[in-house]
């Protein structure tokens, strides 16, 4: 692709974000892996430091972008390594808790450098101004993608009553 001819619009933005979402976890990916650290590692746990201690595991599962029962697995593992702690929560048996250990934190405190290091290099070329605009965008863009997929949520769970009204108004039963 010949980026000097590239032009980003209104119609294309989050398309290329997206892009350019996915070139810097690979670049990430890279680092970490070239410090020892898999995909499998480094997500879970600095997303477990980015939420703070005592997190559910289904709000680190969303965190991370993944199904509970695959997060389980990667759980497990990390338990294994010593980089994590599991434990029941107080208010719900059912959920668990995580948090870091001593040896996470050592871990986490290493992905931190790295990504701090890659995040200079590549913002380098721009101005505070330009930082600063660009994050209002993003905070504004995320604002309005959650507010979004709330609306979908709610219709989507509208129209299934709707549909589970309309089943049991006619004798067919529910879904």
């Amino acid at each position: 692709m010949n980026i000097s001819k590239l032009t980003i619009d209104r119609s294309n933005l989050l398309y290329h974000l997206g892009i350019l979402t996915r070139r810097w976890r690979q670049v990430l990916d890279s680092e970490c892996r070239a410090a020892g650290l898999t995909d499998a590692t480094w997500r879970p746990l600095l997303h477990l430091h980015i939420l703070g201690d005592g997190v559910r595991q289904k709000d680190l599962a969303a965190s991370i972008g993944i199904e509970g029962p695959s997060l389980v697995r990667l759980i497990d593992t990390l338990v294994v390594k010593g980089l994590i702690q599991r434990s029941e929560d107080g208010s719900d048996r059912r959920a668990k808790l995580l948090r870091l250990t001593l040896e996470g934190q050592l871990v986490v405190a290493r992905i931190r450098e790295i990504v701090t290091i890659l995040e200079n290099q590549l913002l380098s070329h721009f101005s505070e101004d330009d930082i600063d605009r660009f994050g209002r965008l993003v905070l504004s863009l995320e604002a309005t993608v959650n507010q979004a997929r709330s609306t979908l949520n709610a219709l989507c769970r509208g129209g299934l009553e709707n549909v589970e009204q309309k089943s049991n108004a006619t004798g067919r039963g529910t879904l």
